[in-house]
């Protein structure tokens, strides 16, 4: 019998620090090869699109699908969210589905921690880090809650267009965390920022990337279509350059494609895949003033190494409904 997990089982169960470990044996499953991650597809009924995202964790034994809609029609004419996510995780040995769980919540905390493991191989370790972040809205929380598991954070800066979500934002953030989050300008942020989240809707670079200074490290999450960009050429070409996935950096990410197409870089500018750093195949920094940037597009392991954590936690807690769907003939 499926278990049902609907947005507040899985809240009440997901934290930032166990989500981290589970997301980062994922990038190492990918990286060593015992991991299945077939290509997206996507489907577009009437006024609408659907995206199938499977993977198989071998190690982790953890097999699963999200479905993503996107229909604009929603909130007029049906009262729902414009887009919704849901997590079908099965059991590798019989097939079955065990678990269908909301996937929004899970998709945000898994993001957050891909920048978190990301941050925790790639950015300097002084004794106390000064986080940066561009945007205010729920990734953005995510991406702040993940620096602060990756790193000791002192005080975190935040900038947004809207002066009220970012006032929001940290008052919010700072309660959370029990740390000082300060609204800031986007001169002042790159002035001090240690690590730098970028957690926007813009397709245009948010700043020059000359005025990031030295030893920087960086997660750009926002954009993921090869016509948007929330990083700059100037940034990219001074960047040791990291994604999450070769293969969705350069079918997705504008970040990188765009200063290809404009004869900045070479294709040979991405360095590594994330996975390939944990694994310590490749080296991460190189020195204390070498800039970092880790370009992450979301990956199906993520969602299948975490759909399992959720799983296995709601279990424990006697969470859910099981409901029967299946029976012998």
């Amino acid at each position: 019998m499926p278990l049902i997990l609907n947005r507040q089982d899985v809240m009440s169960v997901l934290t930032m620090k166990d989500c981290m470990a589970v997301v980062e044996q994922a990038f190492l499953e990918l990286a060593g090869g015992t991991a299945d991650l077939p290509l997206r597809t996507a489907i577009k009924p009437q006024d609408g699109l659907s995206l199938y995202m499977p993977a198989y964790l071998k190690q982790s034994n953890a097999l699963a699908c999200k479905i993503v809609t996107v229909f604009k029609n929603n909130p007029a004419r049906f009262q729902l969210p414009t887009t919704i996510g849901t997590v079908l995780l099965q059991d590798p040995e019989t097939g079955k589905v065990i678990c269908i769980m909301d996937g929004g919540y899970l998709t945000a905390v898994r993001t957050g921690a891909a920048s978190g493991v990301a941050t925790r191989y790639l950015a300097r370790e002084p004794e106390e880090s000064t986080v940066g972040i561009f945007g205010a809205g729920v990734q953005a929380k995510m991406q702040l809650w993940a620096m602060a598991e990756a790193r000791k954070v002192g005080r975190a800066m935040v900038f947004d267009i809207s002066k009220e979500a970012a006032e929001n934002f940290s008052r919010e953030m700072a309660e959370k965390l029990d740390l000082m989050v300060a609204v800031a300008s986007a001169p002042e942020v790159l002035l001090d920022a240690d690590i730098l989240c970028l957690a926007t809707s813009s397709a245009l670079p948010l700043f020059d990337g000359n005025l990031v200074k030295p030893g920087t490290h960086i997660n750009g999450i926002g954009s993921h279509t090869p016509n948007a960009r929330e990083i700059d050429t100037a940034l990219v070409t001074r960047a040791k350059f990291i994604g999450d996935s070769k293969e969705a950096c350069f079918g997705e990410a504008g970040d990188i494609l765009i200063p290809i197409q404009e004869g900045a870089i070479s294709e040979s500018h991405f360095y590594a895949e994330l996975g390939e750093i944990i694994s310590g195949s490749k080296p991460g920094r190189s020195s204390k003033e070498e800039i970092t940037l880790f370009k992450s597009n979301g990956l199906a392991v993520q969602d299948a190494a975490t759909a399992k954590l959720v799983y296995e936690k709601a279990l424990e807690k006697g969470l859910g409904m099981q409901v029967e769907i299946f029976t012998e003939s």
